[in-house]
């Protein structure tokens, strides 16, 4: 049992951790490590004291009863949404080169898995608008999350000024908006290419269709085991079109998936065989 420090304001026992272990998995399939007691406590904390609850038994006892709200309180306060513009640049290289390779095929379609407060699936909309020399490209992006506050955050696709003006001059004065209070909004015509959805990665049904040009997965697989990872590679493969690629995060590789998917790049990979998805054609 872990032994409450006199900085904490609610006792924190092992068995409570261990159930808000299970509760994690058993809904997003994220695997907590046993490491991260104290990050648990830190984040949980805050929705106690938001419910009035004296102790975290109580707060499982919420949770354990299936308050679906609640529920959703309590999956973002443990998800993890690090991201910035153009992170991993050399993805959307790649992206660029794809579309323009491909251009004769028509729409475009682009599943973005884990978009976070927006950065990722603007990135992409940049991309497709530099590979077409245009800011109205034949690209459609569904960009999903768990984290429905995040989605929110997405949506109005507002950021600071120290973020966007880490990119070119050209960039920020093609793409964006400066707003009265020295933020930056994504244009109008970017964020039409765009729908936000929340969606769990491990729920049965996904509430998308394919056919997928791209799927952007990244830095999300690392929260799940491995038998939760191979099963939602299983479910892209079909989704993807034959020649279509799959963007993961810079520590991820895909070495349990090597029946569906072969490396192509640095972290990015493509189907085995074109017959494992979709075809080609629109």
């Amino acid at each position: 049992m872990l032994t409450p420090t006199p900085s904490r304001e609610f006792h924190f026992t092992e068995q409570d951790f261990e159930k808000v272990r299970k509760l994690i998995y058993d809904y997003a399939g994220i695997a907590l490590s046993p490491t991260k007691h104290d990050m648990v406590y830190g984040r949980l904390a805050r929705r106690l004291r938001a419910l009035g609850l004296t102790t975290f038994q109580q707060y499982l006892q919420i949770l354990e009863r299936g308050d679906s709200k609640e529920f959703e309180l309590f999956t973002n306060s443990l998800t993890t949404n690090l991201t910035s513009l153009f992170r991993e640049s050399h993805h959307f290289d790649v992206l660029r080169q794809h579309l323009q390779e491909h251009k004769s095929q028509g729409l475009f379609s682009i599943w973005c898995a884990a978009s976070s407060t927006g950065e990722e699936p603007y990135s992409i909309a940049i991309t497709a608008c530099e590979a077409f020399d245009s800011l109205r490209p034949p690209v459609k992006i569904i960009a999903t999350d768990l984290d429905t506050n995040v989605l929110e955050t997405a949506k109005t696709a507002i950021y600071s000024g120290e973020e966007v003006q880490k990119l070119t001059p050209a960039r920020v004065q093609r793409f964006f908006n400066k707003l009265p209070d020295g933020r930056y909004q994504v244009k109008q015509e970017l964020r039409d290419m765009i729908v936000f959805r929340r969606l769990n990665l491990i729920e049965p049904n996904w509430m998308i269709r394919g056919p997928f040009d791209s799927i952007f997965c990244r830095n999300v697989m690392i929260y799940f085991d491995k038998p939760t990872q191979l099963k939602i590679l299983q479910r892209f493969a079909p989704l993807l079109r034959g020649n279509g690629l799959l963007f993961v995060g810079h520590s991820e590789n895909l070495y349990h998936a090597n029946d569906l998917f072969k490396l192509k790049g640095k972290t990015v990979y493509e189907l085995v065989s074109p017959s494992l998805g979709m075809p080609n054609g629109r």
